[in-house]
């Protein structure tokens, strides 16, 4: 009795499948002009200058500065979703999707578990009057390094080799490294967003809104803006990438 309960089971779930799979079959693929908005998991706010791109015709955009998007898509089309600080996403597009309402697509962010250390001791207390403070670091603590807060040079393997070591194989360190670089790279982006935008790309080359799109993840993937750029630099930076931009093209 439990064998063709069983076997009934089984039965159930393939021509269940089967029976959904002859549904996609008979989608109709229809073009649709989207209009997309992504978001924060966490908050609802909009996830800026992130990439969109279409997985069928590889062709992408990227995000303004309130998450808005736009572009050419077919109803059975997947899209890919990138952004710095949050965990790639692969969305498919409903296929009955309204092209009229925006669809709101959540990112989620990236988190880095890294547990708290305590130490614990005891010491004789030494007089400090008259001696100066070193210079702060502006780390919080529990993202400092055990030993250093940097990468430590060559000699400090025979003056600290423990510190030396940790530094490079301590699973724990190179957590806060990579817990530094995101916040670095985060207050990047939030400065230059200043200065680095859509508008700033149409105005200096003249580019349409998908070909200013398509310029902006060209121009992001050359990496050449720092934390100390200025507007100037962007300006420069734009108009130097444009014209290799424009030689590629052809």
């Amino acid at each position: 009795m439990k064998q063709l309960i069983f076997i009934f089971t089984v039965l159930f779930l393939v021509s269940l499948q089967s029976a959904q799979a002859q549904d996609d079959d008979l989608i109709d693929p229809v073009l649709l002009h989207l209009k997309g908005k992504l978001v924060s998991k966490d908050d609802g706010l909009p996830v800026s200058f992130a990439h969109i791109v279409n997985m069928r015709t590889h062709g992408g955009t990227t995000t303004d500065a309130l998450g808005r998007f736009s572009m050419e898509v077919l109803n059975v089309d997947s899209l890919g979703i990138s952004a710095m600080g949050y965990v790639k996403e692969y969305v498919r597009i409903p296929h009955f999707h309204n092209e009229d309402s925006v669809l709101v697509i959540q990112a989620r962010p990236i988190r880095y578990a890294i547990g708290e250390v305590k130490v614990t001791g005891e010491a004789n207390k030494v007089n400090m009057d008259g001696i100066s403070t070193g210079k702060p670091v502006n780390i919080s603590p529990e993202l400092r390094g055990d030993s250093y807060n940097s990468k430590p040079p060559w000699y400090a393997a025979i003056f600290s080799p423990a510190s030396f070591l940790q530094y490079h194989i301590s699973r724990r360190e190179k957590e806060k490294r990579e817990v530094r670089a995101a916040m670095i790279s985060d207050q990047q982006w939030e400065y230059l967003s200043q200065f680095y935008n859509k508008d700033m790309v149409r105005s200096l080359t003249g580019l349409n809104d998908q070909e200013a799109d398509k310029f902006m993840i060209y121009f992001n993937s050359k990496s050449v803006l720092t934390a100390r750029s200025t507007e100037y630099d962007v300006r420069e930076a734009i108009l130097k990438q444009f014209e290799l931009y424009k030689l590629e093209q052809e």
